[in-house]
């Protein structure tokens, strides 16, 4: 059981300054109450400099002042040096690095004790997702992997109404994530585009989608999937398509690609049932385009109230997700995106790619092939 944090702050290293970090960084300031951004970690000097003035600019002005700026490390064996020698106290470590590289930091965290949170997805092989967790339970301390996307309101008022079974019979589900990433963003880093370190469109991009597939409709009994890299210099996919079945029965499919032109053009979720029929599009599943059910309900009159609006693919749910990370490590809450959820996604995105690879139809579990 890993230990509760009361009486004070949850002392955190944010490991990673690249574009997800400033989402972190603010969610961490909304909470300052509860938090101390202690440490920061990046091997690129020019983003660990704005990542320092950022968690000081996201701060009132009196809680900046009383506040210490965090310390700088360039690499994650100098800062867990600096943990091991009790130059500063950690209780969270949160990594927005590489996919590739999230096995070999949360062991490293967990065998000193520390808890973890990973950004999606939490690992780009098997093997190393069930280390991970193995890891963080033999040490006992949280891992936590970052699903933000069940926090938004949009998504959270279709669960509740899948939990009241208003679809009826649910035939079927799509998704589309429609997408821009110009080859620029693939040569902004050596990591990117490669697949130990990275993935593709599937792994990368699409993965909190992915985990909708779990979290909304429930486990999967299979997956086809095909995969191509048709547009960008890259070692990994930046197009894909699959096709599911649910241990329920629904069908579905799930369309991916980085080469919308000339910007993102949607995220969406459409489910079609013989009682209801909702589609929440926009960028980040954050408007619901069409909500129609043989029954009312009150929620019916929540869905102007659940849309919003965004110019970001990463939508708004991390604050969400930071005040349930925060209560666990409290000892409030249970942990609505651990470790175990993580692999849930993680082994859909797998069996996706060896079926694009061997061609077949993949059942799931993994183990049963």
């Amino acid at each position: 059981m890993a230990k509760k944090i009361n009486m004070r702050r949850i002392n955190i290293a944010l490991v990673g300054c690249g574009r997800i970090s400033k989402n972190h960084i603010k969610s961490i300031n909304i909470y300052s109450d509860r938090t101390n951004l202690v440490a920061i970690c990046d091997t690129n000097a020019k983003r660990l400099e704005e990542a320092k003035l950022l968690a000081r600019e996201e701060l009132n002005e009196a809680k900046a002042l009383e506040r210490k700026n965090p310390e700088c490390y360039t690499s994650y064996d100098k800062l867990l040096e600096s943990i091991d020698k009790k130059l500063i106290n950690i209780d969270l470590i949160v990594l927005t690095t590489p996919s590739g590289m999230h096995a070999k930091q949360v062991i490293a965290a967990a065998g000193k004790g520390i808890s973890v949170c990973t950004e999606k997805p939490m690992a780009t092989k098997w093997e190393d997702g069930l280390k991970m967790v193995e890891a963080c339970k033999k040490n006992d301390v949280h891992l936590f992997v970052v699903k933000q996307n069940r926090f938004n309101s949009t998504l959270q008022l279709v669960k509740k109404q899948l939990a009241k079974k208003r679809f009826g019979k649910l035939a079927m589900v799509t998704v589309n994530v429609f997408w821009h990433r110009p080859q620029s963003y693939y040569d902004q880093d050596d990591w990117r585009g490669t697949w130990e370190f990275d993935g593709g469109a599937l792994m990368n991009q699409a993965s909190h989608y992915v985990d909708l597939l779990d979290w909304l409709i429930g486990p999967v009994a299979s997956v086809s999937a095909s995969i191509a890299t048709l547009g960008r210099k890259i070692e990994v996919e930046d197009t894909a398509a699959m096709q599911l079945r649910w241990k329920s029965g629904t069908l579905g499919t799930m369309a991916v690609t980085m080469l919308t032109y000339p910007e993102n053009l949607e995220g969406s979720i459409t489910l079609l049932g013989d009682k209801g029929t909702v589609k929440i599009g926009g960028q980040a599943v954050n408007q619901i385009e069409h909500w129609e059910f043989s029954d009312n309900s009150d929620d019916d009159k929540l869905i102007d109230k659940a849309s919003y609006l965004t110019t970001s693919v990463y939508g708004f749910g991390h604050p969400g997700y930071y005040k349930n990370m925060l209560d666990v490590m409290e000892g409030k809450d249970v942990a609505l995106c651990d470790g175990n959820e993580g692999l849930r996604s993680l082994e859909i995105l797998i069996a996706s790619y060896k079926s694009a690879q061997e061609k077949r139809i993949i059942d799931l579990p993994l183990e049963n092939n």
